[in-house]
């Protein structure tokens, strides 16, 4: 059987002056069309060549040699070329692009950006990409706890997090408690693997360990000292958590940790209503 949208190796049945035709074995009545550009150099009947199907502009299936950015069951990030009246065509390799629906798209596209997108059949027996791409991520990473990976952000939730596939293929989320800053359907995050389910999906963490992570924010929080004047308007009790997370995209247990860093090495001081440099 012939299928859209994944790589096949087939059998040259006949040759015309437009290419060759292509079948699964000599005398399937099912065939599909090589054009000649895409004929391997003295390919004869009876050769195997492996191909891609997809539809071309009239809506015929088609063969091409090409290597297609994307296949039905692997997930991959393309390139919007352009945003038209039905949604937006992506490009995936192949002379005829690819269209991504308004209805299958989790945000708003825009043209020139990357997403994470999977393939899938329309009812129309055409291909298409679609952004939701959950239910077609793997869960069998090879990453353990603590390992730094990288991964693009494919969807968000106000309750839950932010939903990363690691390496475009693993499905990993970053939990509401661990999310600072504005994370961007399509951005390419680093992060670290705070914990592996029972499921194996992934835990993410933007942060490192607590004693690492602590250096780091103290020479932050010391350079926006310096930037602000010497001083903050508060203290690291004082201060609201929601405004810790705005304004230097960590935790306020994250914050007391470097703020008393900081102070015990003697590069700040606290008064009553702020905290200022030495």
């Amino acid at each position: 059987m012939l299928k859209l949208g994944k790589k096949q190796t087939l059998v040259i049945v006949k040759e015309v002056e437009f290419g060759v035709y292509l079948a699964e074995k000599m005398d399937s009545e099912e065939k599909v069309l090589l054009p000649k550009k895409q004929v391997p150099k003295d390919a004869e009947v009876s050769d195997s060549i492996e191909v891609f199907l997809y539809k071309d502009s009239s809506d015929r299936m088609i063969a091409t040699t090409k290597e297609p950015y994307i296949q039905i069951g692997k997930p991959a990030v393309l390139r919007v070329k352009e945003i038209s009246k039905i949604g937006a065509f992506l490009d995936w390799g192949l002379e005829k692009d690819l269209l991504l629906p308004f209805k299958e798209q989790e945000c708003q596209v825009k043209a020139g950006d990357s997403y994470l997108v999977c393939l899938y059949v329309d009812k129309s027996s055409r291909l298409c990409a679609t952004m939701k791409v959950y239910g077609h991520l793997r869960t069998d990473s090879p990453y353990m706890k603590d390992d730094m990976v990288k991964g693009i952000v494919y969807d968000a939730s106000e309750d839950f997090g932010v939903y990363v596939a690691v390496d475009n293929m693993y499905s990993a989320r970053i939990p509401k408690k661990d999310v600072f800053g504005k994370m961007n359907i399509g951005d390419v995050i680093e992060a670290r693997v705070s914990s592996v389910k029972e499921d194996g999906k992934l835990d993410l963490s933007l942060r490192q360990k607590a004693y690492i992570q602590m250096d780091e924010d103290s020479e932050f929080l010391l350079s926006e000292l310096e930037k602000r004047g010497g001083s903050f308007p508060f203290t690291d009790k004082t201060v609201e958590p929601e405004l810790i997370k705005n304004e230097f995209k960590m935790s306020k247990n994250a914050f007391k940790r470097a703020i008393g860093h900081l102070l015990k090495t003697g590069k700040i001081e606290i008064t009553k209503d702020s905290i200022k440099l030495k």
